[in-house]
């Protein structure tokens, strides 16, 4: 948190939160997670988690996090971390996706940020920017309600992670959700589905959803948008969005509504949260660097066939 505030990225956990992902599925925590402590005090952490998909039906995408403390940068603590998040991601690679190969993906944060030389030396390069926006509630009037979309409700749930993994096809860097990385996050404790919202077809398909969640005190992060292709040009993600703004204003818990974009979203999203009242706040950075798929274990040698000592 407090990187947060003074590398400006605003990327907020609470306790609770933390632990929360800390144990979710396919994350061992003793493993793919490190602390730099001096004394009682943690100077530096990092943690990596590899997706459960292969990106584009080929990489095995692995996304590396991490920070040091401002008063401890510049002493080699975050090209250790890196030295070790990237021998585990290889490791964990040839456990869950052998054969493919590594595209590693990392955090750039806002221009200037200490992190992008680092990653930059270690044959990283920016490859897209993504957009926070933020709108303040209740904020300029909505129009009338639309009847196509309706609140979010629980048995959906699957329903939404398909219509989702169709969305988010053509959306760079996205690897479909698998129900059971989807279950996590729809059970999770900051996930709200009371501001969440759906537009269902004639035969009970989702055709478009917007799913919020909240980790900062009076603020709602929407972090999914999406309309399937079959659906698209209707307005749908557009409905779906203001009746989500429209129950976020009537709660009274929210003062402002929070979401991030591609700055090269191939289907216009920052034009269309425009419309709605955001406003961009900060741009940052992320970088990848491609590998060949590491090479697989050598097997041990048999000892069948072969004489007792």
């Amino acid at each position: 948190n407090l990187l947060a505030t003074a590398d400006g990225t605003e990327e907020f956990y609470s306790a609770e939160d933390l632990a929360e992902e800390l144990t979710e599925t396919g994350f061992d925590a003793r493993r793919d997670s490190w602390a730099v402590w001096d004394g009682a005090d943690l100077i530096a952490f990092g943690q990596l988690r590899v997706s459960d998909e292969l990106l584009d039906g080929r990489w095995c995408q692995v996304h590396l996090d991490g920070g040091v403390h401002l008063d401890r940068r510049g002493q080699g603590i975050g090209s250790r971390l890196m030295e070790l998040m990237e021998v585990r991601a290889r490791e964990l690679a040839t456990e869950r996706h052998p054969g493919a190969p590594l595209r590693m993906r990392a955090p750039g944060r806002l221009e200037g940020d200490p992190v992008r030389p680092l990653l930059e030396r270690r044959g990283y390069q920016v490859a897209r920017y993504f957009t926070d926006m933020e709108r303040p509630l209740p904020g300029e009037p909505l129009g009338p309600a639309d009847a196509r979309v309706q609140a979010y409700r629980a048995q959906w749930q699957e329903a939404v992670r398909q219509a989702h993994n169709e969305a988010f096809a053509d959306h760079w860097g996205s690897a479909a959700q698998t129900a059971q990385a989807w279950d996590h996050w729809m059970t999770s404790r900051s996930f709200r589905p009371g501001t969440s919202t759906a537009c269902l077809g004639p035969d009970g398909q989702v055709l478009a959803y917007v799913l919020t969640y909240q980790w900062v005190d009076r603020e709602l992060y929407v972090g999914q948008v999406g309309t399937r292709r079959s659906a698209r040009g209707q307005g749908l993600a557009r409905a779906c969005l203001v009746e989500c703004l429209r129950a976020a204003a009537q709660t009274g818990d929210y003062d402002k509504v929070d979401l991030t974009v591609d700055s090269a979203n191939p289907t216009g999203a920052g034009a269309l949260y425009e419309s709605v009242g955001f406003t961009a706040v900060r741009t940052v950075a992320t970088y990848l660097r491609d590998e060949a798929a590491p090479p697989a274990p050598f097997p041990s040698p048999s000892r069948e066939g072969q004489a007792a000592p």
